[in-house]
């Protein structure tokens, strides 16, 4: 059987993960069809990513149309970035490989529903130990992190961002600013901090879900207080991708985001953001349900970074971290191999190698 292979693209941040195979599939003449999901308010980014990437795309507007439409479809496979709760409908030709949105380091990338597929793809040994324990019925291969394949493999154009033309001074070191939507440090930053941070490059980061939901206009009135700073430049909701930024960047400011992780595989600096806004019932007395959901497996990583446990502290570290970026090498390397597996630039090759044997084999 030739293979035709789907992807299906539920949020647009799956992208990252899945374009580097989608490259691979391209250049060995595997036919491929992403089926991306229509949201009113996001139709025109989507329509951009779309176009900018060149993808070939059937639109759905539900799961349950997307379940429907792999009904119709002779495909090999079908490429996951999370659960999909209609897994038991599909057709018995379609096999479902899942290829995480995220790092794996997070509990919630070892939900159950996650581990029914016909292969999952690990990304390094520690999720790989962490999905054999919890579910050994499952299928899992250990082939690393795609998302992370442009930045190693040298043969693949590495993404960037052109500073000058974001307005910002290229002679200047660069921070990147990537926190999460909840808990987040953007809150407790300081309205000031571009001028506090005025011999830096700003680029702000902000998670999907700050720019698109409700809950987080407070966040969103930060990011538009600094966008009026010289040295900040804040991405759009069309920069779904953190690669290009991650590129020029010499340090990263986050908080408890697989971002951290992402960003020292490529063996620079990070600064941890400990300051963070926490909704009422968190605070306090209630602290201790912050500590029972803040998720343990990242916790044990801790000293990957330096952390910032007040925004008045976060200026120094940037300072000691850019003196000397190697302080926290070994602890970045060896976390790189056990989170993030072989960064070598050919992990999207190990995953299509698997997809297309197994296809020959039907």
């Amino acid at each position: 059987m030739t293979a035709h292979i789907l992807f299906d693209v539920h949020h647009l941040y799956y992208l990252p993960q899945f374009l580097p195979v989608y490259r691979v599939l391209q250049m060995r003449g595997i036919s491929c069809e992403f089926v991306v999901y229509r949201n009113a308010e996001l139709q025109a980014v989507l329509d951009k990513a779309v176009a900018d990437e060149g993808l070939p795309v059937y639109w759905v507007d539900s799961v349950e149309n997307a379940r429907d439409y792999y009904q119709t479809r002779r495909a090999s496979w079908l490429i996951l970035g999370n659960s999909f709760k209609y897994l038991d409908d599909l057709p018995g030709n379609i096999r479902t490989a899942l290829i995480n949105h995220g790092a794996g380091i997070k509990g919630a990338g070892h939900d159950a529903n996650m581990c029914r597929v016909t292969v999952r793809f690990a990304e390094g040994p520690y999720q790989l130990r962490q999905l054999q324990k919890h579910y050994p019925q499952g299928n899992y291969v250990d082939v690393g992190f795609s998302k992370l394949d442009p930045m190693f493999n040298a043969s693949i154009k590495k993404p960037g961002l052109d500073l000058a033309a974001c307005g910002l001074d290229p002679a200047k070191p660069t921070l990147l600013y990537a926190p999460t939507f909840y808990p987040s440090s953007i809150e407790c930053m300081s309205d000031h901090w571009p001028a506090e941070f005025v011999d830096y490059n700003l680029l702000v980061k902000p998670h999907f879900f700050t720019c698109t939901k409700s809950r987080y206009k407070a966040q969103r009135r930060k990011l538009e207080i600094w966008r009026n700073a010289d040295n900040v430049h804040v991405a759009a909701v069309s920069d779904y991708n953190l690669l290009p930024f991650m590129a020029v960047a010499d340090l990263l400011i986050s908080d408890a985001s697989t971002a951290l992780f992402e960003f020292a595989a490529l063996d620079k600096p990070v600064v941890w953001c400990e300051f963070l806004k926490l909704r009422w019932s968190y605070r306090g007395l209630f602290r201790y349900r912050y500590t029972r959901r803040m998720d343990q497996d990242i916790l044990r990583y801790a000293d990957i970074a330096v952390h910032a446990r007040r925004y008045h502290d976060l200026l120094s570290h940037v300072q000691s971290e850019l003196v000397g970026p190697g302080q926290h090498q070994p602890q970045r390397r060896s976390y790189t191999r056990e989170l993030m597996g072989i960064t070598d630039g050919q992990v999207s090759e190990r995953i299509v190698d698997y997809l297309l044997v197994d296809s020959s084999r039907q």
